[in-house]
């Protein structure tokens, strides 16, 4: 089997050494031009032992082979764009659920509503206007009308 420094590297073990890189300059350890050399040197790379000499003087792990990359997934974020377009739609997610609440809760009153206006139509409604013969059921009488069988 070969040695490690001798193995070709992916695109993502480059890329790891890159990232790894612009930390580095974050962290104070490395200036402008020397992080320019590096990644030129690290884009350049092709195998474990090129990428690992330019990272050698800094601290931390040398560069992960393909069997430990896949155990250790870095966790991305996603685009701030995806995060933008993501506002307008959770709004909108929101306002519809709110919208249903409000069609459930109003729709459910409107429906007992109905059914009060029915009964006071079918039960309430005629009891009331069922009056005597010669005039209102209440309010002043006539002199000399004949209100029931007694006169």
């Amino acid at each position: 089997m070969a040695q490690r420094s001798s193995m070709r590297a992916s695109d993502s073990d480059r890329e790891q050494v890159t990232d790894r890189l612009r930390r580095a300059t974050a962290e104070g350890r490395l200036l402008a031009h020397e992080l320019e050399e590096r990644l030129a040197r690290a884009l350049r790379a092709k195998t474990y032992g090129e990428l690992d000499a330019v990272v050698a003087d800094l601290p931390g792990e040398r560069v992960a082979g393909r069997r430990a990359a896949a155990g250790q997934r870095r966790r991305h974020l996603p685009h701030p764009v995806v995060l933008v377009a993501a506002i307008p739609i959770i709004i909108a997610a929101v306002a519809m659920v709110m919208a249903l609440a409000v069609f459930v809760i109003s729709g459910v009153f409107a429906v007992w509503m109905v059914w009060l206006v029915l009964g006071w139509w079918f039960f309430g409604h005629g009891r009331h206007h069922h009056h005597r013969r010669g005039g209102p059921p209440f309010g002043p009488r006539r002199v000399g009308s004949r209100v029931g069988p007694w006169t």
